[in-house]
């Protein structure tokens, strides 16, 4: 799966028949992958960045618009000198539905091409929620949802970011400990349910995924992103513009490297993996937060700790504890990958933010770097949006390598 920054280039030669078919379904797609991860382009712009002649580029542009993927818009003009040229912009016509089941809510979001979040719901469980509820949690909130669908949108699939270790082959969930579930058919279950394609893959992996492409990451060829959520601990590996699977789907579990061998034991059957000693609910309870305002973390973490002197000790020592044991995995990351960018996210962005100095320092003082090197250390900037945009990416793909055949097929 391509995660760069850049479309794939067109492939321009003087075949006939099926390979000039090809050659404008290449071309068609370089055009709109540019549009959807650049997000506005202007036809001068797709011809530098293609190489494709400017009439070429106007007949693709033409056709994504009849096919209401792009729209071409008044470009602002303030300042301008010479002729404008329109802007090009993905439409909000084109849209898929995003799922992310966690321990206490199920997520779900509609994303439009460029990866605009038109909308996110959480629905908060009482319990640990089964893969049926899941899937009548889903249904019934999309089909409370129907008419604006019908109406206002296409829906191209789905696409569903699971905590836990997911079959690349056919999105079966083979693994998620926290939420209990073996060899699940959660991707089979909700196509049968919305009748819509569904496209399936771990939580972290389509973190990384949509960071990469629209938040910190962007335009970082090798990266490693981390997300700390309800489930725990996941990781996954952008290696020269690509996501790193392995040959299941299941490469990037960062969350079980070791960090303390006098640690607790781990669901995975090992001892004082990452996940075990830094913990989400440990933070929420020092800091007195119930579950359902988990997204109030970030504030109320950084106003506690804003005045060092007047801070409370033990949250003090419980941050310094849990930053400690995640610069020993940041470490391992950066030896094992060489990346160029390390993105924290869900309560490890807000973990990091509280102290990153400390981290920094850690990281910087034991990881095999060169002279001069670096791995800069950043937080997700798509905050709470990050896996429906993910995840949103995984049921666009199929569209973005085929623009005209996604609608016909």
């Amino acid at each position: 799966m391509v995660v760069s920054d850049r479309a794939k280039l067109p492939v321009r030669s003087g075949a006939r028949g099926n390979n000039l078919d090809d050659v404008r379904r290449n071309n068609l797609s370089a055009v709109l992958n540019l549009v959807h991860t650049t997000g506005a382009v202007t036809r001068a712009q797709l011809t530098r960045e293609t190489g494709l002649n400017r009439s070429t580029i106007g007949a693709l542009v033409g056709e994504l618009v009849n096919l209401q993927l792009v729209e071409e818009t008044e470009p602002d003009t303030t300042n301008q000198v010479g002729r404008p040229s329109l802007m090009i912009k993905p439409a909000r016509r084109t849209v898929a539905l995003a799922v992310n089941p966690e321990l206490d809510a199920v997520t779900i979001g509609l994303v439009a091409l460029g990866g605009q979040v038109i909308k996110r719901i959480r629905y908060d469980t009482v319990r640990v929620p089964s893969v049926e509820e899941v899937v009548n949690i889903v249904s019934a909130v999309v089909a409370g949802m129907r008419d604006e669908l019908e109406t206002n949108y296409k829906t191209i699939g789905v696409g569903l970011a699971v905590p836990g270790l997911v079959r690349a082959g056919d999105g079966l969930v083979n693994l998620a400990p926290h939420l209990g579930w073996h060899h699940a058919p959660l991707s089979e279950m909700l196509e049968q349910s919305l009748r819509l394609p569904v496209h399936a893959a771990n939580d972290a992996a389509v973190g990384a995924l949509g960071e990469s492409i629209f938040g910190s990451g962007r335009g970082v060829r090798n990266m490693v992103y981390l997300n700390g959520g309800a489930s725990g601990i996941g990781g996954g590996v952008v290696n020269n513009g690509v996501l790193l699977t392995g040959e299941s789907g299941y490469a990037g579990e960062l969350g079980h490297t070791l960090v303390n061998s006098n640690g607790e034991l781990c669901h995975c059957g090992a001892y004082g993996c990452l996940e075990t000693e830094v913990k989400r609910q440990a933070l929420l309870d020092a800091l007195g937060l119930p579950v359902n305002r988990v997204e109030e973390l970030d504030e109320v973490l950084r106003a506690r700790l804003a005045d060092p002197a007047g801070a409370d000790p033990e949250l003090v020592a419980l941050v310094n504890r849990q930053l400690d044991f995640l610069s020993i995995t940041i470490r391992n990351a950066v030896n094992l990958f060489n990346p160029e960018l390390i993105v924290l996210g869900g309560f490890l962005g807000s973990l990091y933010e509280s102290a990153p100095e400390r981290l920094e320092g850690a990281v910087a003082r034991s990881a095999m770097l060169g002279s001069g090197d670096t791995a800069r250390i950043t937080r997700s900037s798509l905050g709470r949006d990050l896996l429906v945009v993910g995840a949103a990416q995984l049921a666009f793909a199929p569209l973005l390598a085929d623009p005209a055949g996604a609608f016909s097929a």
